[in-house]
């Protein structure tokens, strides 16, 4: 496929989320380039095909082999901080364990150390340290059909009502169970997404991840039910799309800092990738473990030398 006919389908998928098409980007230097949507993790293209389907959003390798360049936005550097937001029903889910967990084994991991190869303009690396700080439940406040919209007020709610700090140097997930939809393309156009917008006068950062298990089970979760690393297959998917959001979060913040010239974020252009797997001594299939628990999460492209995707660096 040439550069043109990519270009064209990533601009293509672009409209069809729901996101804006963005404009050129040019630099005196450049071709046209796309802007990231912070939508970008499509479902995954091998289950697709072997349903018969064509897959949503970018398939696996498709429009990921150029470099991923600095565009002059903020980055996240020093410690991260984690809140989440349990919406709906998550009454006796293991999720809550398995996800708290995930996060708080990050920090000094070979894993999240592959984001300490991005860097803002005064040449700040993004720091190996996450601080999971607070996790609060949100019982359908908004019902079980959301918007992009509501996924917003969601967190401005919980902040405006002092449920949670504001808190410009954190991302905040939106973490909502399977009986809950996301009307902008969840498990047809994306399986989470990260964005930023002005709460309390603050530029804040959030995510929205949900549980697929009923709604894309195949679509959006990369391990059946057998092979789950936890016994969960909602969680242990959703494992992968938080690692995802969370890493694209970091190192783009506002969609204006690291991503390549189809508008592919670090975490895009290894999605679906998850490198070499082991068999844990329960027969699951998994490829890292943090705080305990073993997880299978996708790569994560390091931004070294000409590029490559990696599960620790």
């Amino acid at each position: 496929m040439n550069k043109a006919t990519q270009r064209i389908l990533a601009l293509a998928f672009a409209v069809c989320i729901g996101g804006t098409a963005f404009a050129s980007g040019l630099n005196s230097n450049r071709d046209t380039e796309l802007r990231p949507t912070g939508k970008g993790y499509g479902e995954n293209d091998e289950n697709a095909a072997a349903e018969g389907r064509s897959p949503k959003g970018f398939a696996r390798g498709s429009a990921r082999s150029n470099a991923i360049t600095y565009h002059n936005g903020p980055v996240m550097i020093g410690t991260t901080n984690i809140y989440y937001i349990w919406y709906g029903n998550w009454s006796g889910n293991t999720a809550t364990t398995i996800l708290t967990k995930l996060m708080q084994g990050f920090t000094g991991s070979g894993i999240y150390n592959t984001n300490t190869s991005y860097y803002n303009g005064a040449s700040v690396h993004v720091l190996n340290s996450v601080n999971f700080v607070q996790a609060i439940n949100d019982n359908y406040s908004l019902g079980k059909s959301l918007t992009d919209a509501n996924i917003k007020s969601i967190v401005s709610n919980a902040i405006t009502n002092g449920s949670l700090p504001k808190d410009s140097n954190a991302v905040y997930f939106v973490l909502t169970s399977a009986d809950v939809k996301e009307t902008s393309g969840f498990g047809s156009q994306y399986c989470g997404w990260h964005t930023h917008g002005t709460i309390s006068s603050s530029d804040i950062k959030y995510a929205f991840v949900g549980d697929a298990s009923t709604q894309a089970p195949t679509g959006c979760i990369a391990v059946t039910a057998a092979k789950a690393p936890n016994g969960n297959m909602g969680a242990d998917g959703m494992a992968s799309v938080i690692f995802h959001e969370l890493s694209e979060t970091v190192t783009d913040p506002d969609l204006n800092a690291w991503y390549d010239r189809q508008g592919n974020e670090n975490g895009d252009k290894c999605a679906w990738n998850f490198g070499t797997t082991y068999t844990t001594a329960s027969g699951k299939t998994a490829n890292v473990s943090l705080g305990g628990n073993d997880y299978l999460l996708q790569q994560n492209w390091v931004n070294s030398g000409s590029g490559f995707c990696a599960l620790s660096y």
